[in-house]
């Protein structure tokens, strides 16, 4: 069972697999074998119709966080899903209830909502408009605006830098 952490990283990592590599988008998920892969090591089986619903899911979501598609897109995801519940002795727990080629993207959106939910804002995309990449703030302040401070925030400092210097030079 994953965390809340894990799950969180787990959808970041999803959602980062379109990056964009030398001005170029890429799909991480385009070689069947690197898909296979992520989806193992995400904990799913790897097969061709857990892919389908991985990469629907992923578009959807992707979508949904940059705001150009309402969190309402997201319900096909969610057909015929269930949760039930589990009583021990510390108490209920939730147990996911969905077809195994649909649970990898189902537990996607499940830890989309929680984060939303519980860390509303905190999950957005990098504000490099070159950068396809998402974050998530985990800052005190949540001011962090950059998937990595090493590449696009300091590429986009540097441009407003440069844009600065230019300007004042003009005058």
């Amino acid at each position: 069972m994953l965390t809340g952490r894990e799950e969180q990283d787990a959808l970041l990592d999803l959602l980062n697999t379109t990056p964009v590599v030398n001005g170029v988008a890429q799909d991480q998920f385009a070689e069947p074998e690197a898909a296979r892969s992520w989806q193992r090591a995400h904990g799913g089986s790897g097969t061709a119709d857990e892919l389908r619903n991985l990469v629907q899911a992923r578009d959807a979501l992707q979508d949904v966080v940059r705001g150009s598609r309402p969190a309402t897109s997201l319900a096909p995801l969610l057909k015929d899903v269930t949760s039930r519940p589990h009583l021990s002795s510390a108490g209920v727990s939730w147990e996911l209830d969905a077809p195994a080629e649909c649970r990898m993207a189902v537990k996607a959106v499940m830890a989309w909502s929680a984060l939303r939910e519980t860390m509303p804002g905190r999950l957005r995309p990098c504000a490099n408009p070159e950068c396809r990449l998402f974050l998530i703030d985990r800052s005190k302040t949540n001011k962090g605006r950059w998937c990595s401070m090493a590449v696009c925030g300091n590429r986009m400092k540097a441009r407003r830098h440069y844009q600065r210097t230019r300007d004042g030079a003009a005058e």
